[in-house]
């Protein structure tokens, strides 16, 4: 079974057609790099943004059983605040965030604090582009008073033309954990791998290999988890307003193949509806409005088509305001 959601947004200039940030490099619909000429390709994707267009569609948009308030604000001095509010209809329970970013332009860090309602603060700092062009360095610590649980994280990335690797420390008592991972890309083919070492136990804990190829509005991507878990997605921009993507998965062992199609199209500047269903015949269905500058509604629902007079679907809602 997939994840449940969809969604993938289009942006449009002021005359309703597709706008391609040709000085950047990148395609504004997907935010992938793509291929600035023959022999030539912007900085790949991470590892973890491979075949992120298709993820899109079926990851983005969707909130079943869920309601959900996003307030985001900005101050004159710089500082961002964002709150965040959920309620599952299913458990009840409720939960949100705190959140706040602040940049040091002159020095180049990043701050972003956040408080959670389970009573954990995390703490992000990051340098970018200061030691050297396309470095990101960055550092990652949590802490819960209740129980006095503390945690620490190491980032660094570093990025150019044809290659985009990454290495992350992750401390532990019993010992840190190394991640790794690394994407090479040329003339629209993408090949990435990723690792991770867990140095208390002498073992590696992941071992991924993925592969993806980008050519105009079609994307091609396949991955292999842990040497079980297979994967394959298409992309496909249709029109300005049209995006589809499949979705195969299968896990060694089984017989079972995993799939999903999904869609998204894009009614007028302001709305937008998506669907997607999969073999065990979850039906999805998603719709966004944008009701004023700043202030957007989504709507959705998970429907069973097994079992549709049965009951057992779900609906959620989502608000969001930006001031």
């Amino acid at each position: 079974m997939t994840k449940k959601g969809v969604g993938s947004v289009t942006q449009h200039d002021k005359t309703g057609n597709d706008k391609q940030a040709e000085n950047k490099g990148q395609c504004v619909t997907c935010q992938h790099h793509v291929t600035k000429g023959h022999g030539t390709m912007a900085v790949p994707p991470s590892y973890s943004d491979l075949g992120k267009s298709a993820k899109d569609i079926f990851n983005k948009g969707y909130g079943y059983g869920v309601l959900k308030l996003d307030v985001k604000t900005k101050s004159q001095s710089g500082v961002e605040f964002a709150t965040s509010g959920s309620n599952n209809t299913d458990t009840g329970k409720a939960g949100g965030h705190l959140e706040t970013k602040y940049k040091l332009n002159e020095l180049g860090l990043n701050f972003n604090q956040k408080w959670k309602t389970d009573n954990t603060l995390t703490t992000e700092i990051t340098m970018e582009d200061q030691l050297a062009k396309g470095l990101k360095l960055g550092l990652d610590t949590s802490f819960v008073p209740n129980t006095g649980k503390k945690s620490a994280k190491i980032k660094t990335s570093y990025k150019r033309d044809f290659v985009n690797v990454g290495c992350d420390l992750d401390f532990d008592m019993a010992g840190p954990t190394i991640h790794a991972a690394a994407v090479l890309g040329y003339e629209g083919w993408l090949a990435g791998y990723q690792v991770a070492f867990d140095t208390a136990k002498s073992q590696l804990t992941q071992n991924n290999l993925a592969v993806g190829y980008k050519a105009g509005d079609l994307q091609l991507h396949t991955s292999v988890d842990n040497g079980t878990e297979f994967g394959g997605s298409i992309y496909q921009k249709v029109n300005s307003k049209m995006e589809t993507a499949v979705h195969l998965a299968w896990t060694a062992g089984s017989n079972n193949t995993r799939f999903a199609v999904g869609a998204k199209y894009q009614l007028d500047k302001d709305a937008s509806l998506s669907t997607k269903v999969n073999n065990a015949c979850l039906v999805g269905v998603g719709y966004t409005q944008t009701l004023r500058p700043g202030v957007k509604l989504t709507l959705s629902a998970l429907i069973d088509g097994k079992n549709v007079n049965g009951g057992g679907h779900k609906v959620g809602m989502g608000f969001e305001l930006e001031a």
